[in-house]
C-alpha cells in the first residue's frame, strides 16, 4: 500500500493512502490498522485513493466506515477518490457513496481535505 503525505494551503499535512488489490475479509483488517495509525500519528485528514482497488467486500466498506469515523472523532476529514469502476457498484448497491465523500481525481479531493473541519 502506498502512502503518501501532502500539506495544504493551511498547513494542515493530508496522508493519501493507496491501497492495490483487493479490499476484502482478507485485507480489510490490516487496512483498518493503517487507517486508525494514520490518523492518530500523522494526520486527521485523510484521503483513499481507490483507483487500484478493483474489488470491495463487506469487511472493506466496514474498514472505511471505521477510518471515516476516527477522522470525524479527530475532527479530521476523510475523503474517497478514484473509484475503480468495478468498485464503484458497490458503493452505489449498498448506498454508501452517499455516506463518503467521493471524488472524481486525487487533485480534487486534495483540494478540500481540510475545509470545515475544525
Amino acid at each position: 500500500m502506498e502512502q503518501q503525505e501532502y500539506t495544504n494551503s493551511d498547513g494542515n499535512g493530508v496522508i493519501v493512502l493507496t491501497p492495490t488489490g483487493r479490499l476484502d475479509i482478507t485485507t480489510a483488517w490490516q487496512f483498518r490498522l493503517k487507517l486508525q495509525e494514520c490518523i492518530a500519528k500523522q494526520s486527521r485528514h485523510i484521503v483513499v485513493n481507490l483507483g487500484q482497488v478493483n474489488f470491495i467486500d463487506s469487511s472493506g466498506l466496514t474498514s472505511l466506515v471505521a477510518g471515516m469515523r476516527d477522522a470525524d472523532k479527530a475532527r479530521g476529514s476523510f475523503r474517497i477518490c478514484n473509484v475503480h469502476p468495478e468498485a464503484r457498484l458497490v458503493f452505489e448497491v449498498t448506498m454508501m457513496d452517499s455516506v463518503f465523500e467521493i471524488y472524481d481525481s486525487e487533485e480534487e479531493a486534495l483540494a478540500g481535505a481540510t475545509q470545515g473541519a475544525a
